[in-house]
């Protein structure tokens, strides 16, 4: 029988949802080698160190993008005249914002008290140079739905950077290690997507272009911005008004508890967006993707969540003796808060697929006047205070995106949420056994083992008995497809 287009579009999102996942498990995987060896090597303040700059770099990496690859993303049907431009775009944004930091790297040294700042963030920076020029090549080969060479070009780029990373860690080299390795990261990854991408830009620039899509692009760019001022405000006033190892502390908490964050919300993102664009124009049929989304969402994200959050201590002693002690109830806190900024995510994804920008727009508004209030109200606390506030904010900035979204929709709340609610309730129970483990096993390695079978074990059995059709969708896919290619 002949594949129906709607067959074609199941399956280029489901081979878009598996590659991505084999992206980001792998990245995940390579990321935390490196980054335990790393851990385990370099001082807490020359993390600290670190983390200061990325405040700085997470800013200009931003406007380099400006918004304007999503944009492509959301666009039906752009061309080669739209990626150009945008190429052009980025590459002059990030040569012009890197001449800006250069000279500014004194003050940043000055702002957190080490002269050593200033090379090692004029250094650091040179990375969202190298960045932008792949910026294209990532966004072209995601709205084709053909993300293979993203992941691969990632994979390769973390074990070449990573050896790079450890070496210079080993050789006694603190700071610069992790410097060199993000550098040499976003080297090799740039490199292989221009080699393999078999796109590349035409001498073309068009204003035409760029104000066709600056409508969502400038929504994207205006909702980034305050999303990035939410996520690095807490390093900035870690760093200035408590100390350099405390930043440390917390960037250790927020990078481990940003790798299932933000991969969740990028394999959602990068699946899911080019697919509910496609149905922008049918509200019937887009509702029942936006339900089926939820669903394989909720689906992944709580079981993910709960066991982390549950094996924490265990994970961190396991990796880091005692050392990082100080960070683990940080790290608890950020999963907590991470499941509000998943599904938060997740709803920006739904205004950009039907090109109401503004509504992002309002509704980080209302999350950083949020974080405001709970930053007035926790500084000079401890950092555990402090991040409990964090936590207060997504929950109730998770209220307001909910109600913002809906009405942007012009659909009820309640079916945006309902289809999460039957995975957090098994979840809820399949953390229970893996709670009382670490009672009973004193072995960390053996603890660990047995919370993560117990827990996801618990969980997919739940799922089985219930009768699940996402997990049935999944396993159907992995499967089935692994079975006919051995037939």
């Amino acid at each position: 029988m002949a594949e129906t287009p709607t067959d074609n579009i199941k399956l280029l999102t489901a081979r878009t949802l598996k590659w991505n996942t084999i992206d980001k498990v792998l990245s995940q995987v390579l990321y935390a080698v490196t980054g335990i060896i790393l851990a385990n090597v370099v001082s807490k303040e020359e993390f600290g160190l670190v983390g200061s700059i990325l405040i700085f770099q997470a800013f200009a990496s931003l406007f380099v993008d400006s918004g304007f690859s999503f944009a492509i993303i959301q666009k039906k049907n752009p061309t080669d005249t739209d990626f150009s431009t945008v190429f052009y775009f980025n590459f002059a944004m990030s040569v012009a914002i890197y001449a800006v930091l250069w000279m500014a790297a004194p003050l940043i040294a000055e702002v957190f008290g080490s002269e050593k700042l200033i090379p090692l963030s004029r250094v650091m920076f040179l990375t969202f140079i190298i960045n932008a020029t792949a910026v294209v090549q990532t966004n072209r080969l995601t709205k084709m739905m053909t993300v293979k060479m993203v992941a691969v070009s990632n994979t390769i780029g973390l074990v070449v950077s990573g050896i790079v990373g450890v070496w210079l860690a080993l050789a006694g080299y603190g700071a610069w290690a992790i410097v060199w390795q993000s550098i040499t990261l976003a080297t090799v990854k740039s490199a292989i997507l221009w080699a393999t991408s078999q796109w590349m830009p035409s001498f073309v620039f068009s204003f035409t272009s760029l104000r066709s899509i600056f409508k969502v692009g400038a929504g994207v760019l205006t909702t980034s911005f305050l999303n990035t001022v939410s996520l690095n405000i807490y390093n900035y006033i870690i760093g200035a008004y408590y100390s350099l190892t405390s930043l440390g502390i917390y960037t250790q908490a927020d990078k481990w508890s940003k790798m299932g964050i933000a991969s969740l919300s990028q394999i959602f993102t990068s699946s899911f967006l080019p697919l509910l664009s496609k149905f922008q124009d049918d509200k019937e049929q887009f509702l029942k993707t936006v339900a089926k989304t939820n669903r394989c969402v909720g689906y992944i994200m709580f079981p993910c969540f709960g066991v982390l959050i549950t094996s924490s201590e265990t994970i961190f002693h396991l990796l880091f003796g005692t050392k990082w002690d100080e960070a683990i109830p940080l790290f608890q806190l950020l999963l907590i808060r991470g499941i509000f900024v998943v599904i938060t995510a997740l709803y920006n994804n739904l205004i950009i697929s039907i090109a109401k920008s503004k509504a992002m727009v309002y509704s980080e508004l209302v999350k950083d006047l949020l974080l405001i209030v709970a930053i007035v109200l926790t500084i000079g606390e401890s950092m555990t205070v402090l991040v409990l506030g964090q936590v207060a904010c997504g929950a109730v900035f998770f209220a307001a995106s909910l109600i913002i979204t809906s009405r942007s929709m012009k659909c009820s709340a309640w079916l945006l949420v309902r289809d999460f609610l039957p995975y957090l309730a098994i979840t809820t129970a399949a953390i229970i056994i893996p709670i009382m483990a670490a009672g009973y096993i004193s072995n960390n390695l053996l603890l660990l083992a047995a919370q993560l079978v117990s827990g996801f074990g618990v969980y997919f059995l739940v799922c089985f008995v219930l009768g699940s059709k996402i997990q049935k969708d999944i396993f159907s896919y992995a499967f089935g497809r692994f079975l006919n290619r051995k037939s």
